[in-house]
């Protein structure tokens, strides 16, 4: 599950392990289904990389931690729309627009922004790599 999650810091109510939920505890990722099944090992898959960007459990709120469900949820959702438009189905594109309107605006929320990669000129990669043969000889 996540580790690091709201059960392993200290408990802010002072009510027992016991007393909570198994979703609260971190030892379940729903409360009634068992997430063995395709989409919800694929939430799983979605939910840990959402909160590997965002730096890791330990360092998520428990409003953060929400967030990162939510889009989860509404990114297997989109997933399950464009699978059935691959497989050509006509789909709702009014549904599919407002999921990837809501995802787009949940991870604004998160502060998730997409950092561009640095790309080099062809010049500067082959400067790059004889500099790094000068110093290998």
């Amino acid at each position: 599950m996540l580790q690091n999650s709201s059960a392993n810091r200290g408990l802010s109510v002072g009510s027992s392990s016991r007393s909570r939920s198994r979703v609260s505890n971190g030892k379940a990722l729903f409360v009634e289904a068992d997430g063995r099944g395709p989409w919800g090992r694929r939430f799983r898959d979605v939910l840990a990389e959402i909160v590997s960007d965002l730096g890791g459990a330990d360092r998520l709120s428990e409003g953060q931690r929400q967030l990162a469900r939510r889009a989860a949820t509404i990114s297997i959702a989109c997933e399950k729309i464009e699978g059935d438009a691959a497989a050509g189905a006509a789909i709702d594109l009014e549904t599919y627009g407002k999921l990837t309107d809501r995802l787009g605006r949940t991870f604004q929320r998160l502060g998730l922004k997409r950092e561009p990669r640095p790309v080099l000129t062809l010049r500067e990669q082959l400067e790059l790599e004889a500099e790094a043969e000068e110093e290998a000889d």
